[in-house]
């Protein structure tokens, strides 16, 4: 397991402060901003740990502000409902005494019932892509500068685009993008963790679908980009250390707003995960690109 990765387990086990809040903290990496996908993934934890015998099936959160690395971040927990088959919790994120970050959580009993899902687009496999190692021998020349960096970081989440050639050719026109994932060494069998790191992960490379359709990337100075939104809905088991398909597509722009979408498919073809999330992409001189 890479270092990042066990940091990212560490990370997510939260501290708890009191019956219903808990304290997180960020990885001391330089960034200026705390990823948004670890606040929904501790956010989700931080829900998690007031509910018993029932896992989360659709999580909605909204970003208020942006968040410090440095300085830990505190979970509120609101218990909603407990029902017959559904549990609901609010959870907010806070940091400086104002929330960050407002998530809504729902669980549900494990039940049986109708079941169809959509097949997973035919996508070259992981095992044929190029690893981050090799796309920055291989491609390195054409990429952004800050894409290069961010391939050379020790990161607890691998990247496999399915198509390269958006990151280093800037063609206008796709409204859609595949991306495997998944996380850079094995993980327990806690289905809770695999849940949290989907969680994290499901942040990742979303909004490049909209940007896309532009001929842009996150990796580009001129643009403020940052996550409004983000909606995961849980389906079936799923490990995170194992390939995770991405398959993504920006129905719409506009308003300075780009909305993505996100299917999640296990390696064998399963629909595991559905997300959908709206990102600010406002144009400006003095902008700078946001990460995956």
């Amino acid at each position: 397991m890479s270092n990042a990765a066990a940091e990212l387990l560490t990370i997510l086990d939260l501290e708890r402060i009191e019956e219903n809040i808990f304290r997180g903290r960020s990885p001391q990496v330089g960034s200026r901003h705390v990823f948004g996908g670890l606040v929904v993934a501790q956010a989700l934890v931080a829900a998690a740990r007031t509910v018993e015998g029932r896992a989360p099936h659709s999580l909605h959160g909204y970003f208020l502000l942006l968040g410090d690395p440095a300085v830990p971040i505190v979970y509120e927990v609101d218990r909603i409902r407990d029902g017959k088959s559904f549990t609901t919790r609010r959870c907010n994120a806070i940091q400086h005494g104002r929330a960050i970050f407002s998530l809504s959580a729902s669980f549900q009993i494990e039940e049986a019932g109708l079941e169809h899902s959509v097949s997973m687009p035919k996508v070259p496999l992981p095992e044929s892509l190029p690893t981050e190692t090799e796309m920055r021998r291989r491609f390195g020349a054409a990429m952004p500068d800050a894409m290069r960096r961010w391939l050379a970081q020790d990161r607890p989440i691998e990247v496999r685009p399915v198509d390269l050639s958006r990151y280093v050719r800037h063609q206008a026109g796709a409204l859609e993008q595949q991306v495997w994932l998944r996380a850079t060494g094995p993980l327990p069998g806690d289905p809770a963790i695999h849940r949290a790191v989907l969680a994290y992960l499901s942040d990742m490379t979303l909004l490049g679908a909209a940007l896309g359709a532009h001929g842009h990337t996150v990796f580009e100075t001129g643009l403020q980009v940052a996550s409004l939104d983000h909606a995961v809905w849980f389906h079936r088991p799923f490990r995170a250390d194992d390939w995770l398909l991405y398959a993504q597509d920006s129905p719409n722009s506009c308003g300075a707003r780009g909305l993505a979408r996100g299917l999640l498919f296990s390696h064998d073809g399963r629909l595991v995960a559905s997300v959908v999330q709206e990102g600010l992409i406002r144009p400006t001189p003095a902008g700078r690109g946001t990460l995956f």
